[in-house]
């Protein structure tokens, strides 16, 4: 089976830009599941119901997010209603909303998909691999298991993908909003890429507008985040999956312009 994993879609351009390519995409590749990173995908930061929903009726199957999932209080409902959209798993138990961890059904197979978010440069939430140890160990998983791994620390995430090689299919970074060339299936078949990169403005600082960011740098002080506009790309990463063994027998990256 063919699954595609999409990097941080950003505002509604991105969630536009999306909506346009992803129909042909998943007719092209043959895409049987499609997993977004949507923290960013309500404008100004954040996940909305509009924006949750506006990606699901764009093709998306699964939502992840990240640092910024609960940036938004309308959101915080939809995290316990809606199971396909998940959140960091390692946030604190009975203090956040939602999961992080679902089991996706598609009729003749089912999918586990893991969401956790890293702690170098970030927040100090409980540790990633103890994290994920604890959710493999959840009674009748999948043999195809995904995990979106929100991290800033390029070491961070690839400790994790070595340490999980062979015991999921896939794992893919995001966060950063710069693609990785370091797509590739690790040696005991778990696919692998730093981090997907981004869908929306291609001539911004991480979807936001340049000229914000720079005088924020420059003057260190603060500013409001304005989404960028003009041209976008989507990047994402297909992974080859066997149903059998749950590895990946292939991985492509992809830029959509």
């Amino acid at each position: 089976m063919n699954i595609l994993a999409i990097g941080d879609v950003v505002g509604s351009i991105g969630c536009e830009f999306l909506r346009k390519r992803l129909p042909a995409i998943k007719k092209q590749y043959a895409v049987d599941l499609v997993i977004a990173n949507g923290e960013n995908s309500a404008d100004g930061n954040g996940i909305l119901p509009t924006s949750a929903r506006y990606l699901y009726d764009s093709g998306v199957d699964i939502i992840t997010t990240g640092n910024h999932s609960f940036r938004r209080r309308e959101s915080y409902e939809m995290y316990e209603s809606d199971e396909t959209l998940l959140r960091p798993a390692n946030y604190p138990k009975g203090t956040t909303p939602g999961r992080g961890l679902c089991i996706y059904d598609m009729g003749r197979r089912q999918i586990a998909v893991i969401n956790l978010m890293g702690t170098a440069y970030m927040e100090n939430l409980r540790c990633p691999f103890e994290t994920v140890e604890e959710l493999l160990a959840t009674p009748d998983l999948p043999k195809i298991i995904l995990v979106d791994f929100h991290a800033e620390a390029t070491g961070e995430k690839r400790a994790m993908g070595y340490f999980l090689d062979g015991r999921v299919t896939a794992l893919f970074g995001t966060h950063t909003h710069v693609p990785t060339a370091d797509e590739s299936v690790l040696p005991k078949g778990t696919g692998y890429i730093t981090d997907l990169g981004m869908t929306g403005p291609v001539h911004s600082v991480l979807g936001v507008k340049p000229e914000i960011i720079i005088e924020k740098l420059r003057t260190k002080m603060p500013v409001r985040h304005e989404i960028a506009s003009g041209e976008c790309r989507m990047d994402c990463c297909l992974f080859e999956v066997d149903e059998k063994t749950g590895r990946t027998t292939g991985i492509q990256r992809l830029q959509i312009l």
